[in-house]
């Protein structure tokens, strides 16, 4: 649990324009609007969240090896 990186580059599908990100501990982040084009991001199929479809690094339940934003 300790070893949790909170910062993930999310990469734009459409521009390819990479953003780094602070992701939220306490929620999932189901979208995200592009800094650049502007395009609304989802997760894609069978991913939890934006973070886990287009990041670096996934999103903090799944790096704990938990499921995420599940109640």
């Amino acid at each position: 649990m300790s070893n949790v990186e909170l910062t993930s580059s999310i990469t734009c599908p459409l521009c390819q324009h990479s953003q780094l990100e602070t992701m939220p501990t306490n929620a999932c982040q189901f979208f995200y609007q592009c800094s650049s084009c502007k395009a609304l991001l989802k997760p894609q199929q069978g991913d939890c969240c934006v973070y886990c479809s287009y990041g670096t690094v996934k999103c903090p339940p799944i790096q704990q090896g938990n499921s995420c934003c599940s109640d």
